[in-house]
This record gives C-alpha cells, structure tokens and sequence, in this order.
C-alpha cells in the first residue's frame, strides 16, 4: 500500500515539503537484526556479529594526505567573496522547497559553518587557510545571530543552530584566554542555546518542519538524526566549559530514546512510533541515523551505547553500505530501497567518524581503513564530494564532511572522548 510521507532534505538532511509517494511493501527485505547486548569491554569476536564487513586495506598515507588537500583547495576556491560558502543559485542542483529569504540564510550560514569546522580541523596553517577561516568568522559572527525559522512551517534554522555551535567552539579554541573576540565568541554560543529552546520541538527534541499548526514553540514531533546532531554539538560546547541547559539536553535524549528500537535502530521521527516495521525504520534504512544517534546517546552518558553497539553498526554501515551507495546523488528524496535518500550519505559517515574515535584505539584501524577507502574513492575530480544536487550547497556540506571524517581516520588516536 503506499503512503505519502514528506519527502526529506537537509545539509546532511533537510526535508523537501513537496510530498512523494513510496512504496511501504516494496524495499528489500533485511533478514538480520541486532541484539543489543551488555559491554564485554573488549571487541565482539567475528562470529558474534550479525553483520560483519570484510576488512580491507588503508590506503597509503600520502593517498589520504593528497585527498584532504584537494578537499581543502576546493573549499579556498569556491568561498564567496564575502566569506561565506554556498548560494540560492541552482548550480548543478534541484530547487526544493525553500522559502525566501529565511530558508537560504539559514542553508548558507549552516554549510558556511560546517566549511569553518573542517578547515579548522583538516585546513593546516598555510596563510590561505587562516585567511578562509578569518573571512568566514567575520560572515558568521555577523550572520549567524539573525538566523530564525523561515516560516512557521520551515524550521531549517535548526541545522544552523547546530553546526554554528561546532564552528564557535573551534573558533573558540583558536583564541586565547585573554582575546575578547572569544568571549564574543562564547556569548554567541549561548545564544544559540536560546534559539533551541525557541524552536525545541514541544515534546522535546528537534524537526525542521511544522505542518501541523504553525505554533510558537513548533507543535511537530521531533526526528531523531536532527536532535542527534543538535546534541554532538551541545556535548562539544561543554567540553570548553559552557554547559548547555540542562532540561534541553534531558529532553532531547529522551526523544531520542524514544525512538530507538531494540536493534539500534532508530525512527526517522516519532510521528513514525506506531510504523516501527516500515522500510524507512529498519536496520537498511537506518544506516544513515544510527550512527548519528549512537554518538549523540554516547556523549551524553548513554550506557546501552557500548563499545559492542558501535562496532556492530560499523561493521553494518560498512557491509551493507551499499544501501547508502544507491541514492546517492538521485534527485528525488525517499525513492530509493529503504526509502534512503541521498543526502544521509556523507552525513551518515561523518558521525560514524565520530563513532570510531569512541572505539579503543586498536580496534579503531578497521573501520579506518573502510571509510578512508569509500571516500577517497568518492572524491570528484575537482576535489569536492557531494551526495544530492541542492541549489549551491551540496558540494560544500559534502565536502566539509567528507574532510573531517577522513581527518579522523590519519592515526588511532589516544582513546575515548
């Protein structure tokens, strides 16, 4: 029987209002499930897994190295001149549902804010770089505190929410204790705060839309990769001492908890609680998602997220990627297996970056190897990654992703976060 459901869009994942018909019975069956099981502390032995990807070879180093340079070469070329990356033009992208102007300020100070965090963490310190990285804090520190909701249905100003929160802390870290600018800098943070209390979806949570009544505080159910994002953010400000409101975070993580199922698995949104069994909520459908929230739960002291959890939905990530692979760069959201869409492709492996860190180092090199070998294999010929054609956006969002899941992957590291 089909449904018609929204159709989803974002800079990792922004919803499209234009509704779209899938097939609820028609995807691929999946025939294996996760148990979640209590953490041994020690990595799962093979035959336990219900998934397992083969492993692969790390690319050699200079490989990585040259794939992080031509990202960044991309990023320093396609600035606009007033710092900012991205634009409303459709360059090689599709129009969606985007009122103006909010819509675009809140798309563009988003993907700006995503292309500070990766060339801040992936960038280096050529002259070029820190001059990027000083225009667009310029852009940001002037833009970002304007940003609202573009209409009372279109709430995209929560993705700029969150990745502003992720690039005020990097900047942050730039400065010194004594530089003012970092105290604007902090002051900014805080206020990003009040903005997600604004939009905070009223059972907590966020959803970038409200078609449901158009309310104040947004009458829609949260998503889970949303508020999954929103809480990564949140979890880094505290890490440098501006902890986030206490109630926001609760709330949040329940919402999140809410949606998870006993696999590890997690509903696209809650308003899909009663729909657990639909493609888009199974183990294929939400490759995209389970990493996300996986980390988010993680950081926020979540126990049933153990180091087992994470290594299984790696190794499914990586097994079954190909889920992923096939919607990648198609142009209409929801139409491929699972109902993926495209734009859930780097997303999805940026926080399953953030996952492997969360590994002890030795078990790390595996997915390593994996995911430098996907991305490096993805890249364009002009240095970008990007996964589905929006406006003037998609090759910056994909690209700031694509460059700090591959920074993650240049060493073990020194242990969990």
């Amino acid at each position: 029987m089909s449904r018609t459901v929204p159709v989803l869009l974002s800079l990792g994942v922004m919803l499209v209002a234009t509704p779209t018909l899938w097939d609820g019975a028609s995807g691929a069956r999946q025939g294996v499930f996760l148990r979640p099981v209590a953490d041994s502390g020690s990595a799962p032995e093979e035959a336990d897994l219900p998934v397992r990807a083969s492993a692969v070879d790390m690319p050699p180093a200079d490989a990585l190295e040259a794939a992080i340079r031509r990202g960044v070469a991309f990023l320093l070329q396609d600035q606009n001149k007033d710092g900012s990356w991205g634009g409303p033009q459709l360059r090689g992208g599709v129009m969606i549902y985007a009122p103006v102007p909010g819509a675009h300020d809140a798309f563009r100070a988003a993907v700006t804010a995503l292309c500070i965090s990766a060339l801040i963490e992936s960038g280096g310190d050529t002259p070029e770089v820190k001059q990027a990285i000083r225009r667009a804090e310029t852009w940001l520190l002037e833009h970002l505190p304007r940003v609202r909701r573009a209409t009372p249905d279109a709430i995209y100003n929560v993705w700029t929410h969150a990745y502003g929160i992720q690039a005020l802390v990097r900047l942050y870290r730039l400065r010194s204790a004594d530089d003012p600018q970092r105290h604007k800098i902090a002051e900014l943070i805080r206020h990003q705060y009040g903005m997600l209390e604004r939009y905070e979806s009223v059972d907590g949570g966020w959803g970038y839309y409200d078609f449901r009544a158009g309310t104040q505080r947004p009458a829609s159910d949260s998503t889970s990769f949303t508020t999954a994002a929103v809480l990564v953010a949140l979890y880094e400000a505290k890490q440098i001492g501006l902890s986030p409101p206490e109630r926001l975070v609760r709330r949040a993580v329940d919402s999140i908890i809410r949606q998870r199922k006993s696999d590890f698995s997690y509903l696209y949104g809650e308003y899909l609680k009663y729909r657990p069994m639909d493609p888009i909520n199974r183990p294929a459908g939400s490759l995209g998602r389970s990493q996300a929230c996986n980390i988010a739960l993680r950081l926020w002291g979540d126990d049933k997220i153990s180091d087992r959890v994470l290594t299984i939905w790696l190794h499914r990530l990586f097994a079954r990627n190909g889920w992923l692979s096939v919607a990648r760069k198609t142009t209409i959201p929801h139409e491929s297996f699972f109902a993926i869409a495209g734009y859930f492709f780097y997303f999805g492996h940026y926080y399953a970056a953030l996952c492997i860190e969360q590994l002890p180092p030795a078990e790390r090199p595996f997915f390593q190897a994996h995911l430098t070998q996907l991305l490096i294999k993805l890249q364009e010929k002009d240095g970008s990654w990007w996964d589905y054609p929006f406006y003037n956006y998609h090759q910056q969002y994909g690209t700031a992703f694509a460059l700090m899941a591959l920074q993650r992957c240049k060493s073990k590291g020194t242990g969990k976060n």
